[in-house]
């Protein structure tokens, strides 16, 4: 009892105690959710409404589309500007799919599987599967339903594992290819699909059709005199304010501007120094000598050059001018005096000369196995096969694991150099040393090849040229130097009016007032400029940043202020449209001036206009551009409503003032086909209708766009 009492004389001080208790682990939880939503929200690379899309998922979708590239392009890098182009055409899709994803989700529009196999390998392949030269005929260009089965069978092997390593990876590398364009084939057909349902919502009718008959059907040639606007000087022409404020409420629409910087810059270019031409001058004659005495030719040209050594024939055909010159006048082990041009100096060596055939045209078959053992077993008994009488295009179809193997192995023609390139040294010299439409056994980097050569090219001089290119780039010392009195400056000039007033006396360009956006990948004409970018976001007005490398350049940023997203004022467009009303009130000047003379004939207007008669023919309602005029829509219309013969009143265009007459008047011969019509209109609005209605979907998006934190 006692016990008892004394826990209810503390109860106060025990609920106290296990409230915090309590709070405490309720705290602890949300501190713990709380982490991993803070952890969510730094993963945020972008929402697309509400849906989150994560930097994984996108960096994803990214190094998928780079893999996509180099199978394409057979290339083993990226550039970093086209990687940039790539990161954005990445957002692009995933913004497109997620509006579409919603709109026809909304609707039950689905592709389903029937319709994606039909898209794949059915009766209606999808043009971008078409369009693919791994499944066209090499021979005619025309798409092969038979190389894309081909293909799709390899890729989904079961025995994939059996294969050796090297190609286990080429075929899954294949099928990650294809599972790419899967994904986009059925991205396309969905979009399709709503594009389609839109469009067929707008129809045209049987007015829309006659009016485009007629819009067509006549054409008018006209004589013409014209007063361009620039013959009145702007500064005799007066816009009111309150006319600028008018047309800028009637354009604001187009005035819509994203978030951004205003920024201005230093740019120092990284150059070499004279010292350093000096010693790249000194050096390149120390490599002729060397070049002249050795017979590793291969070695020195690997450690001196720019670009290493090929070891390879090729043809007169194949050389530059001055490599042309150069082995038809040279002996062998000549070596040429060095040559200096854009910043680089050129040095030969004719290593050798032959009489060979400069191409040769090769089919194979490529072997796959469990072991070394067993393809070297299949390659011999194939090839006593083949020696017995066997035709090769039939082996090939039936044992080659390449994709070649429906077309008889056919890999086509090479020179020595795409050999070399395309596979290695080994197959290279088995084909050009092969006798015509004999079986060879040679490796290569990608497995064991049966090949036989069944054409080649007349014999012509070949010549094997070493190729040494020594550049002329910065040294470490000059590119300190640069650097090291950039530093100084900007340390000096400390603030942004500091850097202003003494830019000029220093020698450097400041270069102001450039707007950029999140979006923004370059500054001007610099490459490689994002880290800039990103830095401005990043940085309060009149900040100035440290020492970016963009492009061989040095660059030091100042953030002049921030710009907010919605409309660009009334003052940072007041230009343009300024000078959109001085040519509006120079039209009325000009119009109300000749109204005024009562002139009666185009040769009185060309007096008084200052222009000559001038003539065109075939000009329509419907003309886009007029020929030697260009785009003037008032003029069309104009034109298009006259009488033959009749002198017109003064036309204010676009860019002068007009006076024509029609002189001649005729109507096409072709029937009116109110079917044809309607179909013609139809056709060409479906795609400006799908187009614009998934554009209008994308704009009324809510888009948070988090890239610049990243990238």
């Amino acid at each position: 009892m006692a016990t008892l009492e004394k826990i209810r004389n503390k109860a106060g001080l025990l609920v106290a105690v296990v409230g915090v208790a309590l709070f405490a682990f309720i705290i602890g939880d949300f501190l713990n959710s709380g982490s991993t939503f803070f952890r969510q929200s730094q993963e945020k690379i972008a929402e697309i409404n509400g849906e989150v899309i994560s930097i994984h998922d996108y960096q994803a979708r990214v190094d998928e589309m780079s893999e996509v590239y180099k199978m394409q392009t057979g290339t083993s890098n990226v550039a970093e500007e086209l990687m940039t182009q790539i990161r954005q055409s990445v957002f692009d899709a995933m913004v497109q799919e997620v509006v579409i994803d919603d709109a026809t989700s909304a609707l039950g529009l689905t592709v389903t599987p029937e319709e994606l196999f039909d898209l794949i390998q059915g009766e209606n392949v999808s043009p971008m599967i078409q369009q693919m030269p791994m499944f066209r005929n090499p021979e005619t260009g025309v798409f092969d339903k038979a190389a894309l089965l081909n293909f799709l069978k390899t890729i989904n092997d079961d025995n994939i594992a059996s294969y050796p390593a090297d190609q286990q990876a080429q075929l899954l590398q294949a099928r990650n290819f294809w599972l790419f364009w899967e994904k986009n084939i059925k991205q396309q057909a969905l979009t399709a699909k709503y594009s389609t349902l839109l469009s067929k919502a707008v129809s045209a009718n049987v007015l829309d059709a006659q009016d485009a008959y007629n819009s067509s059907v006549e054409n008018s040639d006209i004589v013409y005199v014209m007063q361009s606007y620039s013959t009145i000087p702007d500064s005799t022409i007066t816009v009111a304010d309150s006319d600028l404020k008018k047309l800028y409420e009637q354009r604001k629409d187009q005035f819509k501007q994203a978030e951004g910087r205003m920024i201005k810059y230093i740019s120092v270019d990284i150059l070499p120094s004279q010292e350093d031409y000096n010693k790249a001058k000194a050096e390149i004659e120390k490599i002729r000598e060397e070049l002249i005495a050795t017979d590793n030719v291969a070695d020195l040209v690997n450690e001196s050059s720019e670009t290493p050594y090929v070891d390879a024939f090729v043809s007169n055909a194949s050389l530059d001018a001055e490599a042309k010159l150069f082995v038809t006048t040279s002996e062998i082990g000549a070596v040429s005096v060095p040559t200096f041009q854009n910043d680089t100096h050129r040095l030969m060596k004719l290593v050798a000369k032959t009489v060979a055939p400069d191409s040769v045209k090769v089919s194979h078959i490529m072997l796959a196995g469990a072991t070394d053992a067993v393809i070297s077993a299949r390659a011999d008994s194939l090839k006593n096969v083949l020696k017995g009488g066997a035709d090769f295009a039939e082996i090939a179809k039936e044992f080659s694991v390449d994709q070649t193997a429906e077309q008889g192995g056919e890999l086509g023609w090479f020179t020595e150099i795409a050999a070399l390139n395309g596979l290695n040294e080994e197959f290279k010299n088995a084909i050009f040393s092969a006798p015509l439409n004999d079986v060879v056994v040679v490796k290569s980097l990608y497995g064991t090849h049966l090949v036989k050569v069944t054409e080649k090219t007349a014999n012509v001089e070949k010549y094997k040229l070493a190729n040494v290119a020594l550049n002329v780039s910065p040294s470490s010392k000059t590119y300190s130097n640069i650097y090291n009195d950039l530093n100084q400056f900007v340390a000096k000039n400390n603030n942004a009016d500091k850097l202003d007033n003494a830019a000029k006396d220093a020698g450097y360009n400041l270069v102001s007032n450039i707007t950029v956006t999140a979006q923004d990948q370059t500054i001007g004409f610099i490459q490689n400029t994002r880290p800039v970018i990103r830095w401005a976001f990043e940085n309060d007005k009149g900040k100035i940043s440290e020492i970016f490398e963009c492009d061989n350049k040095f660059i030091v940023a100042v953030v002049q202020g921030k710009i907010k997203e919605g409309y660009s004022s009334l003052q940072a467009v007041s230009s343009s449209l300024r000078s959109e009303l001085i040519r509006q009130k120079k039209g009325e000047q000009i119009v109300q001036n000749l109204a005024s003379k009562n002139l009666t004939s185009l040769d009185a207007y060309a007096g008084v206009m200052g222009g000559a008669v001038d003539s065109v023919k075939f000009v329509n309602f419907g003309t886009q551009r007029i020929a030697s005029i260009g785009l003037e829509p008032k003029l069309n219309a104009y034109v298009a409503a006259a009488k033959e013969g009749e002198l017109s009143a003064p036309v204010a265009g676009q860019n002068g003032v007009y006076v024509f007459k029609v002189y001649n008047r005729e109507k096409s011969e072709t029937p009116y086909d109110e079917k044809a019509s309607i179909q013609g209109i139809e056709s060409a609005s479906a795609y400006r209708v799908g187009y614009l209605s998934i554009q209008e979907l994308i704009n009324d998006a809510e888009i948070k766009d988090n890239r610049i934190r990243f990238y």
